[in-house]
This record gives structure tokens, sequence and C-alpha cells, in this order.
């Protein structure tokens, strides 16, 4: 069973913030890396059938994508919302 899986605004800007800090910061196969790592979290997510670690939250989970970025994303009843791209090394607040 394949589940849809949605990118909400703030994912896609926090993801998009991710990759511009890492094409200024580090070198181009770090962010191919963070690419190819975030596109197979998303295709295990897609399957239906795995969650990561819950977040505390109702419905709402986390999954290191690197040891230095965060995906959090909520499960629907019929699709998965990307929430947000979060780097580890920031304060939660």
């Amino acid at each position: 069973m394949v589940v849809e899986v949605f990118w909400t605004n703030n994912a896609v800007a926090t993801y998009n913030k991710v990759l511009d800090y890492l094409e200024v910061n580090w070198p181009k196969k770090v962010t191919i890396d963070f690419v190819s790592k975030t596109h197979k979290i998303i295709d295990l997510l897609s399957t239906g059938n795995i969650k990561f670690r819950s977040s505390g939250k109702e419905n709402v989970y986390e999954v290191l994508i690197t040891k230095h970025n965060l995906l959090i994303y909520r499960i629907k009843s019929t699709h998965i919302e990307l929430l947000r791209f979060y780097d580890t090394r920031q304060h939660p607040r």
C-alpha cells in the first residue's frame, strides 16, 4: 500500500534552508547525500509500513536524516504530512 506524502509550506521552507546552508558551507557531496537520504526516508514513509520515533505528540514522529538534521512528520488517516526539517544543534524553542 502506497501512502501519499505531502510537504507542508513549513517543510518546504525548512528543507530549502538546510539546502542553502549546505550549499554555501559544505562540499557538494554533503548536499547530494542529504537530498538522497531525505528521499530514501520519504520513500520508506510512503510504504505506510513504518513509523519512526514518537515526538511525544499524538501522531507526530521524527526521524534523523543526518546527525544534524531531523525530519518531523504527522501521520493522518489518508496521508503523511512532512511538517519541518530541524537542525539538531538548534535550541528547541
